[in-house]
């Protein structure tokens, strides 16, 4: 059962060797997630995630654990405001804003927050549906 208003949170990691295969997977062979040498000389100073790497936990949480199996993705909107780290943990936490009944949907919003500082990292909204019923 989803309700407008439900507060669901996980807290999640990535190491070096994700992100390398999500490299691989992607292409997205940018020395900046890669390289630490190169990274070194940026305003990061080391390594960043790829932020899509990051915000793919919202697909994880989405279709196994919250609302859970059955859930399909409609839309997501993502805006990366600081940068990920490997090695870091991170909560990710979905607030249901609206549900609405008659299509099986919800609109959640969906952010990444840091947890050693609490400051926001992904910020976005998810329009999600359910193969069978949410309510």
């Amino acid at each position: 059962m989803i309700e407008t208003g439900q507060v669901y949170k996980h807290v999640f990691s990535f190491s070096q060797n994700d992100v390398e295969k999500f490299a691989d997977v992607t292409g997205d062979k940018n020395p900046i997630h890669l390289d630490n040498a190169y990274a070194a000389q940026t305003v990061f100073k080391r390594p960043i995630m790829h932020g899509f790497l990051g915000g793919s936990i919202f697909s994880k949480v989405f279709g196994t654990l919250f609302p859970g199996e059955g859930t399909i993705y409609l839309k997501q909107s993502m805006a990366f405001v600081k940068p990920m780290f490997v090695d870091t943990e991170y909560e990710a936490v979905f607030t249901v804003r609206e549900v609405i009944k008659e299509k099986n949907r919800a609109i959640i919003d969906t952010i990444i927050n840091e947890i050693s500082s609490g400051d926001a990292t992904i910020k976005g909204e998810a329009t999600v549906m359910n193969t069978r019923e949410f309510v």
